[in-house]
């Protein structure tokens, strides 16, 4: 039973890397119809359409004890996030999106730290200052200038790691009613914003069928359906396990921003290797006792003279 779950937590982790990690150019591609706004608000309400028929059955689970923590997933998960990365993205490239994504995993552990009462080792924090030293990297332009657009995805990441860490608590729900209650609640907030936009102005884009379906592809799959894998990830083991899937995510956005004629210069990648050192250190806390231990048994074990 044990080896049965160890094989479907990978599985899920390497099937939400390609969804994720794709999503970043589905987003590109939405973008070049859709604002900013309608492009998010597309996205959630697509999702709550698909999660509808569990949302209304759930409805009656969604009471006091779990009404703070679905209203925190929902606007921390699955609501404001989806507004940030389109946003960051009319300036920046989706491949460098989906690198400062894998922030996810030093959030999620720092915010459990300070909020909700999770232990953590001094490697686990070396973790979170080298994520963030490498997303430092990534965002610097030269000049001693930053690209602030990135810093949208770094407050999204920031969100999702408050989100992560309050799906862990939520009792009486199983992981795709959550999904479902979280976009639900953020649904008439969309639907708002989305009406507010000048819609006309679509139809005279070119393409805007095409990409009209990224952003389909993109709520059906990249939220709704991955939102529900990831909830249960989380469920079945914990909030840190569950972010390893930030090691491969901005190794697929890379590889779709590539096929997309995107800029990547050296040291992005220096700063990704910073980045996922991080994660790594994060996600195997004992890693560096591992290494010293066998640094200091091949000291001893060597030959003098």
């Amino acid at each position: 039973m044990g080896k049965k779950s160890k094989i479907w937590h990978w599985l899920a982790v390497a099937l939400l890397s390609l969804i994720w990690g794709t999503s970043y150019i589905l987003m590109k591609k939405g973008l070049r119809s859709f604002s900013t706004y309608q492009l998010a608000s597309l996205r959630i309400l697509i999702s709550t359409i698909c999660l509808l028929p569990v949302a209304l059955r759930s409805l009656s689970k969604f009471n006091s004890k779990n009404f703070l923590s679905i209203l925190l997933i929902g606007f921390f998960g699955s609501g404001i996030p989806a507004f940030l990365y389109p946003l960051a993205e009319t300036r920046i490239d989706s491949s460098l999106t989906g690198m400062l994504n894998s922030l996810s995993s030093a959030f999620t552990l720092l915010i459990g730290i300070l909020f909700y009462k999770r232990r953590a080792i001094r490697s686990q924090v070396a973790g979170v200052f080298l994520g963030f030293a490498g997303a430092a990297g990534l965002l610097y332009s030269g000049s001693l200038t930053f690209n602030y657009y990135g810093l949208f995805v770094v407050l999204a990441t920031l969100m999702n790691g408050i989100s992560n860490n309050e799906v862990s608590k939520v009792e009486g729900l199983k992981g795709f009613e959550i999904t479902a209650l979280s976009f639900f609640v953020v649904s008439p907030f969309a639907l708002g914003l989305f009406l507010g936009t000048d819609i006309k102005a679509v139809f005279i884009t070119p393409d805007w069928l095409f990409n009209f379906g990224c952003i389909a592809i993109l709520s059906v799959v990249g939220s709704a359906f991955a939102n529900i894998v990831y909830y249960f990830l989380i469920r079945d083991t914990s909030p840190v396990v569950a972010s390893v899937v930030a090691y491969f995510i901005p190794i697929v956005a890379t590889m779709w921003g590539v096929s997309d004629n995107e800029h990547l210069a050296p040291s992005m990648f220096l700063s990704v290797l910073l980045i996922l050192a991080g994660v790594y250190l994060i996600n195997r806390p004992k890693a560096l006792q591992k290494i010293k231990k066998l640094l200091d048994q091949n000291y001893l074990q060597k030959p003098e003279g």
